[in-house]
């Protein structure tokens, strides 16, 4: 059965869970949303932090200026004790941290849970689960060719029946047709990807679960594509640990 299901949204997860990696891509939509709430809050937090900063030495100088008008004169030249102040500097801004963080959380941000090889496990929190595997190719050929970074993306989604759906990035946009069909290669065996941008998923869906037990076999998964300007390129990716990852996965959502 060739997919028939809508890539977009499942193309905004990739390109969210891209950035929530660390990508660097420069995002729309929900993404940008999403970074700009992150902004949002870390702005917020800072400027209560340096307010809660201002008082503090406010109460510091009160305490000075009162110390020095009833101190002893064998008290005299006496340094006050920083000892609080530095205690309570990490603790504020362990707080600050804690919050941003918990606020960003509601929104669904991913956390990576566990490592496994060349494969991180991500889990978001929020309303609609996520949790995933993911890795980035461990050799880019041509090695000259510049492109933004590839990925793949191994998602469950459990409110929305999906599991282990194989999505993969490859930092351009992909020449569509079947003279240039993208395929994934796991040792002998070929499968055929369906493009969308600069995304390309199983062409078969019934073949998915196929692809990852060849995966899990196997020892290094090739991505073969080409752009719209004619480069041919091959992404590797070794799959030692991806078993454990997708086992992690599974336990993380059942």
């Amino acid at each position: 059965m060739i997919r028939s299901r809508s890539l977009l949204p499942a193309r905004a997860l990739c390109l969210s869970l891209a950035l929530a990696f660390g990508t660097g891509l420069f995002l729309a939509g929900s993404v940008g949303a999403r970074a700009a709430t992150k902004a949002e809050i870390a702005a917020a937090e800072k400027k209560k932090l340096a307010l809660k900063n201002a008082k503090a030495k406010a109460t510091t100088a009160k305490g000075k200026t009162t110390a020095k008008t009833s101190a002893k004169p064998a008290a005299t030249g006496q340094k006050p004790s920083t000892l609080g102040a530095k205690t309570a500097a990490p603790v504020a801004a362990g707080a600050v941290a804690v919050a941003a963080t918990a606020k960003v959380a509601e929104v669904g941000k991913p956390v990576n849970v566990q490592t496994y090889g060349s494969w991180g496990v991500f889990v978001t929190s929020g309303k609609a689960k996520t949790c995933y595997a993911l890795a980035q190719p461990k050799e880019r050929l041509p090695a000259s060719l510049k492109r933004e970074q590839s990925y793949v993306f191994i998602s469950t989604r459990p409110a929305e029946n999906v599991r282990n759906e194989i999505s993969i990035i490859v930092g351009y946009d992909v020449k569509p047709g079947d003279a240039a069909e993208p395929k994934a290669e796991v040792g002998s065996e070929s499968f055929a990807l369906v493009v969308s941008g600069t995304n390309l998923w199983i062409k078969n869906v019934a073949q998915e679960r196929s692809v990852i037990d060849t995966m899990r076999k196997g020892q290094k998964l090739v991505i073969k594509a080409t752009s719209q300007r004619g480069n041919k390129t091959t992404d590797s990716y070794p799959l030692a640990g991806l078993a454990q990852a997708l086992d992690r996965v599974q336990k993380e959502c059942p």
